[in-house]
């Protein structure tokens, strides 16, 4: 097999595409598949920087993971991070190339972009056995189907198969596989091979009469039901509950191996990017991490972490009119911990000129750390390595802002005592680095000196392995696929393409 394909199609956004193409993915590599994952086009602020550094939907990267193949722009084309409700950054090929609105982007732009995106998938093709497409929102936005470059547009370019997933769990399942079918093109309907539906809670018998009523409207099969499992969003887009994170909160956890547990404040500021910097911390037995957004729940917080963020001006204001920003200033005063990444770490400094993201100019920063920040219009994508606290720190940088560190000592060095990135003033931390906590060794010594600087008889667990966790979610998602979908003929569509004959569904696309 070489050059075989599917597209993962959903009936609305946060349907599950994201671990269901992870999971196919996951699935094919353990049966000897080489395979890749492509997203056409991604809309998310939570993002990754791959190894030639360039700028992909963490979701692909995640998906790059579980395919066992390492990440490239080439699984992530195109990628929109929001920067307001009107407009975003649009990333071509991991780098950015301008600021558009929404209308700007659909009215044009996106369609000059089919070729590119187009010229992706065909040369994951020719490289790969497979390549799992994932969608994006829904195929019947009938108002953007004639600019798709993420669902139908290459699913019919490429003469993809298609399967729809659908969230059982939110109700209304059937009528939006109908109604999702009935919408398309019928040069469209062609491709969707049938169903497959996800996050279901109870007895299948149940669910089957209406699987065949939908077969029998459809004249298209449903490939398999996913049980409800808890934790297995890895990575995906923008929900605050789809990460490592919510596994462990929802699980059985090992208790804390000191006294006492350690309790993470997140400040759930605006344009939130990479809040997946704290599923390392939520994954240590004894540590509990919250999203906050109220002075008052900083209260009995431990450790406070100002997230990265799409707008650090706008954070700094929204944390100045909730009253958080005088909270924080107050536990810095008292020495207990705060720790700031990327955006956080620029609002934690004395100031923020900004002529490029929010325009502002220059701002006040809540001053805790002595760095000035300046926007420059290049952004920096990098993967760096260096040290601190005695351990070896790997991360990936992503921000336009440019940072002068001016006093305190440095969060990450380069093991010969030279800076390299961040400041530390007493029980304050900053650094631009997303991903450091993910390293063990690191992340045990960083929550012994929070630990000790909030008076918490709190002892990591010695054995706690960030990546293992990972791959254990990854081969989760795998033993999904492979024990309640019908894996025989999602391997024909891979491999054969579409089923001739599919009837139309009326009353089609308008």
């Amino acid at each position: 097999m070489r050059g075989g394909g599917l597209l993962v199609a959903g009936t609305t956004s946060d349907a599950g595409k994201s671990v269901v193409t992870a999971g196919i993915c996951r699935w094919l590599v353990r049966r000897g598949v080489r395979v890749a994952p492509f997203k056409g086009q991604n809309m998310s602020l939570n993002s990754f920087v791959t190894r030639e550094g360039a700028e992909i939907g963490r979701a692909q990267a995640m998906q790059a993971q579980a395919s066992r193949v390492e990440p490239t722009a080439l699984m992530n084309p195109v990628l929109l991070k929001p920067g307001s409700d009107r407009s975003s950054q649009v990333v071509l090929m991991g780098k950015p190339v301008g600021e558009m609105s929404a209308r700007g982007y659909h009215g044009g732009r996106q369609a000059s972009l089919f070729e590119p995106v187009m010229a992706c998938l065909e040369e994951l093709r020719a490289t790969y056995d497979a390549v799992i497409c994932e969608g994006a929102g829904s195929p019947a936005e009938i108002n953007l189907r004639r600019t798709d470059i993420v669902n139908m547009g290459i699913a019919r370019a490429a003469r993809l198969p298609v399967v729809v997933v659908g969230d059982i769990d939110r109700g209304g399942v059937f009528a939006q596989f109908f109604g999702t079918t009935a919408l398309l093109a019928p040069e469209d309907q062609e491709l969707v091979a049938g169903y497959l539906v996800n996050k279901f809670r109870g007895d299948v018998t149940l669910l089957e009469p209406g699987l065949d009523m939908l077969h029998g409207l459809t004249g298209r099969r449903t490939f398999g039901v996913l049980p409800y499992a808890h934790g297995l969003g890895i990575d995906e887009e923008d929900g605050l509950r789809v990460s490592l994170r919510g596994a462990v909160r929802e699980s059985v956890v090992a208790p804390p191996v000191g006294a006492d547990v350690l309790r993470v404040a997140v400040c759930a500021v605006p344009l939130m990017s990479n809040f997946t910097d704290v599923d390392a911390l939520a994954a240590e037995p004894g540590v509990i991490v919250r999203f906050v957004d109220r002075p008052e729940e900083l209260a009995d917080a431990d450790l406070v972490v100002l997230p990265g963020t799409r707008g650090t001006v706008r954070a700094l204001a929204w944390l100045r009119e909730r009253g958080l920003a005088d909270a924080i200033v107050r536990r810095a005063a008292e020495g207990r911990p705060v720790l700031g990444i990327c955006g956080g770490f620029q609002a934690l400094g004395e100031r923020v000129e900004d002529e490029v993201e929010s325009r502002a100019g220059t701002v006040d920063g809540l001053g805790l750390l002595p760095v000035r920040v300046r926007f420059a219009r290049e952004k920096t994508l990098a993967r760096p390595v260096g040290e601190a606290l005695g351990e070896r720190v790997e991360g990936y940088e992503i921000h336009h802002g440019v940072a002068d560190v001016r006093g305190g000592e440095a969060f990450v060095s380069d093991g010969e005592g030279r800076g390299l990135d961040g400041c530390r003033v007493g029980a304050v931390w900053g650094t631009h680095w997303h991903g450091s906590l993910e390293g063990d060794g690191f992340r045990r010594a960083f929550l012994r000196e929070v630990a000790a600087a909030a008076g918490r008889a709190f002892v990591p667990a010695p054995d706690t392995s960030f990546g293992t966790l990972r791959e254990e979610q990854l081969d989760r998602l795998g033993d999904l696929i492979e024990e309640h979908a019908d894996t025989d003929a999602l391997l024909r569509l891979v491999e054969e393409g579409p089923p001739k004959g599919l009837p139309f569904v009326p009353p089609g696309a308008p």
